[in-house]
């Protein structure tokens, strides 16, 4: 079931045919991320429908009639893919200052940041966390051409227990404020599921464990219990939908898993158990470990509460070290930033500080290509660049990204399913 709905999604998202046509990219150098090599002189031909038909040496590319390929000096790789975004929401609205943010202006924001984001070569993303189904709306408009944006799978509100992460705790009793996503005990979060599918939901994000940014809790702290995390994964897969599952603390990680959430956001407290557990089951660890360092440096002028700063003080090694950890163990990754705690367009930064904490460049690649695309259920379609694949290409400059995965941040070329968004880099067309 979870398949033919991602199918269908993958109908929604083929380029539209007006104007649409057959075109090539002659890349200079073309990383191949399955198998970490660099190769020169390649063309890559797609077909009307955005698709990949064929890549391979210049010298022996057939190219289709009347098509001349793009001239690429830098080195091409496939659109990256960040697993954990919010979109409609910017690091200046934190704290009290969301509370003055409304429906309009949050959607108003989502595209602002979708086009921003692709522009930095991320086109594809999962949108975990969004309030009045302005991801939703998004999404929509992306596919529909409306506006300019990347790949997207949206959650909707996320699920959260009451005073929990995912609850509105800003405002005192008078106003009885509660999150959107909110819903205890089995019966009722199940119910919850079925509200936000109704309304456009592509998957599931549920808020196991406390949180940073929240007011009044802690990230250690279980939220959801066992039988709730149970049922909503019930609900969700049944209804052909992944749970993304929001869980810092050790034991929210453990029970997540066992419940059969498909990806752990976060991570923090991951133990060793943790990992042996995620390593069973298959359960992807989303880690966004670059964006401590803005929190720490900028947060106080985003507005973020004092009491999350600090929380983030004594988290933010922790999870470092345990990112380390569970890369060395053998754990399987995807590349999730938490785009919007920081500012759009800065998600490469991130590749940086995976490198610094244990992972080689093109393992860092591979969780934001392959790794990603599978989380996603898109294997075989982004995430490479081969034949039946979108044509989704990105170039950097200069800088060879296996030896300096900081080239990523400076992103000069991006094509989206065939078409071009964004030209800093080719000799001629």
């Amino acid at each position: 079931m979870r398949k033919a709905f991602l199918a269908s999604i993958f109908f929604s998202l083929l380029p539209s045919m007006a104007g649409a046509a057959p075109g090539a990219v002659h890349c200079a150098h073309l990383l191949d991320v399955r198998s970490g090599e660099i190769r020169d002189d390649q063309i890559l031909v797609f077909a009307a429908d955005g698709t990949i038909t064929s890549v391979g040496s210049a010298k022996s590319a057939a190219l289709p009639a009347g098509v001349t390929p793009i001239e690429l000096a830098g080195t091409c790789l496939p659109g990256l893919i960040d697993v954990h975004t919010h979109l409609t929401s910017d690091p200046q609205n934190s704290g009290y200052q969301g509370l003055s943010v409304s429906v309009p202006s949050e959607a108003i924001t989502g595209v602002k940041n979708a086009r921003r984001t692709l522009n930095a070569g991320f086109t594809s993303v999962r949108n975990v966390g969004a309030s009045n189904f302005t991801d939703v709306a998004l999404r929509d408009a992306i596919n529909d051409g409306s506006v300019e944006g990347p790949r997207m799978l949206v959650s909707g509100p996320p699920l959260g227990i009451t005073g929990g992460h995912c609850d509105e705790n800003l405002l005192p009793y008078d106003y009885h404020r509660v999150g959107q996503g909110v819903a205890d005990g089995p019966w009722a979060a199940r119910a919850k599921v079925r509200e936000v599918v109704k309304y456009g939901a592509d998957l599931i994000k549920v808020c196991a464990s406390g949180g940073v940014l929240s007011k009044g809790d802690q990230p250690g702290t279980p939220q959801y219990t066992f039988e709730e995390l149970q049922a909503i994964v019930e609900e969700a897969h049944k209804l052909g939908r992944k749970v993304a599952a929001h869980a810092h603390g050790t034991q929210s990680i453990k029970d997540s898993i066992r419940a059969g959430i498909d990806s752990i956001e976060h991570s923090s407290l991951i133990d060793d158990e943790g990992i042996a557990l995620a390593k069973q089951h298959g359960t992807y660890l989303v880690f966004d470990i670059y964006n401590d360092d803005f929190i720490l440096q900028e947060g106080a002028k985003s507005g973020m509460l004092p009491e999350s700063i600090e929380k983030e003080k004594k988290l933010g090694q922790l999870q470092r070290a345990n990112f380390r950890r569970a890369w060395q163990a053998g754990a399987k990754m995807a590349f999730g930033t938490d785009a919007g705690v920081y500012p759009h367009g800065d998600n490469a930064k991130q590749f940086v500080t995976m490198t610094e904490w244990g992972m080689t460049p093109i393992d860092a690649i591979r969780c934001a290509t392959l790794n990603a695309a599978d989380l996603m259920g898109w294997s075989g379609k982004v995430g490479a660049l081969e034949p039946g694949y979108f044509a989704d290409v990105i170039a950097v400059q200069n800088k060879n990204p296996l030896t300096d995965v900081s080239a990523l941040q400076s992103v000069a070329f991006v094509m989206k399913g065939g078409v071009v968004v964004k030209d800093g880099l080719h000799a001629q067309h």
